[in-house]
């Protein structure tokens, strides 16, 4: 177990009401209570989260685990460029991060499952967003190569095959 993860103790109590730190060495307790809800989770402003939930202040996903964020580390991870964009309402409990578009075109990590709500014609918004920011991504990078003749593209058989080339 890593310092930077909390154990939520298995009882038969509201799940966030109390939490302990993992020992690094300590095997965790075979799992009684998992927490399984819809949490409410405030979406920090201008975030990368917030505009993948179409500018919602607020989000609810569902939880499927065990474990939480230690924030004993939260402000030296906030320091080093970790931006902690979902927290629970009270703001004890870290359900979202990312990092700085300047530093990652789209990176995001997420307590909840995000799954749970996707279907295969209606993705949900996590899953959409980040397919999206890699095909853009992709442009941008073959465009700016194209531009500057650093390369030739080399398309794999199957797209070729596929795309009627």
């Amino acid at each position: 177990m890593h310092p930077h993860v909390l154990l939520l103790p298995p009882s038969d109590s509201d799940a966030h009401s109390s939490v302990q730190p993992c020992v690094p060495d300590q095997t965790p307790p075979r799992p009684q209570l998992i927490q399984c809800d819809n949490d409410p989770c405030r979406l920090a402003p201008g975030s990368l989260v917030q505009e993948v939930y179409s500018g919602a202040d607020e989000n609810s996903e569902r939880h499927r685990h065990r474990y939480e964020f230690n924030p004993e580390f939260r402000q030296k991870l906030e320091r080093e460029g970790l931006v902690f964009s979902g927290v629970s309402p009270d703001g004890k409990f870290v359900e979202m991060i990312e990092l700085s578009r300047d530093v990652h075109p789209w990176f995001v990590g997420c307590q909840f499952h995000p799954e749970y709500k996707s279907k295969p014609l209606n993705a949900h918004p996590l899953f959409a967003s980040f397919v999206r920011a890699a095909y853009e991504n992709r442009l941008q990078s073959e465009t700016s190569m194209e531009k500057n003749g650093e390369v030739d593209l080399v398309m794999p058989e199957r797209m070729s095959v596929t795309s009627g080339d």
